[in-house]
């Protein structure tokens, strides 16, 4: 308790629980990667429903590091987080403890949880190739067409090294082995534009702009810019493009998640399991995969009218763990092609 007071200014508490409420038998402390207005609704739906206090920290970088350094004291009961690296990340630091729980184990996938019950995912998103309507419009794609010379100068893409297109390259050394991943990103760093810049909103800019024809991005993020009311010129970037699922015939289309886990030294074990399996439910993974534009993982849940707007996506049958094996590689290979050095 005095250790959660300490943190209580930091804490961005949603629903009954209060800016400053107090640790008790009755709370359930998160750290989350997702910004805290994106999982309010969530997190209200859960207080209604449980009468368990939900505080949250959300932390852009650094929450694995935090978690170690408090250590046996840390206040954090369940992590919430995005992609599979920084999951994978959670274990592998040994901040996470393992979950057994038949209504998680029924709710997810086993693609969509790690074998030892150290995190579940949520919701998924698809990493995706956005194309030009103007000039290039709905056509069927893949992944290893991509470093085909007829898109040479075609292409544009983030920082090779940024998580998420790690996990899609990771999934490629999976599927094909690390010597053709590398041959394939060479043919991708010929076929690019420009140098990897930006995110993945940038990319559906350049796009538009006529920088070049397709880039690489996650679905959420067409989502977000078709209903930014702050920054509306996002609303025509996402206009003009459409949404491409590669591999969509083949072994399908490679996704990405969020996810969560509890803490190894969660102080409330019991909420925070409580909260798991809440946040597995179709209620709940439908509030949330609306919040984030993403998809459900549980089968039978339904995504958004915007997110089913985009068109049926069919996930690579590979699960996360087997992807997230190969990171480091995906890494080193990014490196020894020179990728972010551009064509």
């Amino acid at each position: 308790m005095t250790r959660l007071k300490a943190l209580a200014g930091s804490f961005l508490a949603l629903g009954i629980a209060g800016v400053c409420a107090p640790a008790s038998a009755e709370d359930v402390n998160i750290y989350s990667y997702r910004q805290p207005e994106l999982i309010a609704p969530l997190l209200e739906a859960f207080e209604a429903e449980t009468g368990i206090n939900t505080n949250v920290l959300f932390l852009d970088t650094g929450l694995v590091e935090r978690i170690k350094a408090e250590g046996a004291n840390s206040p954090v009961d369940v992590i919430l987080t995005v992609d599979i690296g920084r999951l994978t990340e959670a274990k592998e630091a040994e901040v996470t403890q393992p979950v057994e729980s038949e209504i998680i184990n029924t709710d997810i996938p086993a693609q969509f949880r790690d074998p030892d019950g150290n995190w579940f995912a949520l919701t998924k998103r698809g990493r995706v190739v956005y194309a030009s309507k103007d000039r290039i419009g709905q056509v069927p794609i893949t992944y290893e067409e991509l470093a085909d010379p007829k898109w040479k100068g075609a292409i544009c893409i983030r920082d090779g090294q940024h998580p998420y297109n790690i996990a899609l390259i990771a999934s490629m050394i999976a599927h094909h082995g690390a010597e053709y991943t590398e041959e394939w990103l060479k043919g991708l760093k010929a076929n690019l534009a420009r140098r990897p810049n930006g995110n993945d909103r940038g990319q559906a800019k350049a796009i538009m702009s006529g920088e070049c024809d397709i880039a690489l991005g996650n679905t959420y993020y067409v989502g977000l810019m078709m209903t930014n009311d702050k920054e509306p010129e996002q609303k025509e970037w996402a206009a003009a493009i459409d949404i491409l699922f590669p591999n969509a015939d083949g072994r399908g289309t490679h996704v990405n998640v969020s996810g969560m886990a509890m803490a190894k030294h969660a102080p409330h074990p019991e909420n925070a399991l409580t909260l798991m399996e809440f946040l597995a439910s179709s209620e709940a993974q439908e509030i949330y995969a609306e919040q984030v534009f993403e998809y459900p993982v549980m089968p039978g849940a339904e995504a958004s009218e915007i997110v089913q707007s985009f068109g049926e996506i069919h996930p690579d049958d590979l699960s996360l763990a087997e992807i997230a094996d190969h990171r480091r590689e995906a890494s080193e290979l990014v490196d020894k092609v020179g990728f972010n050095d551009g064509p």
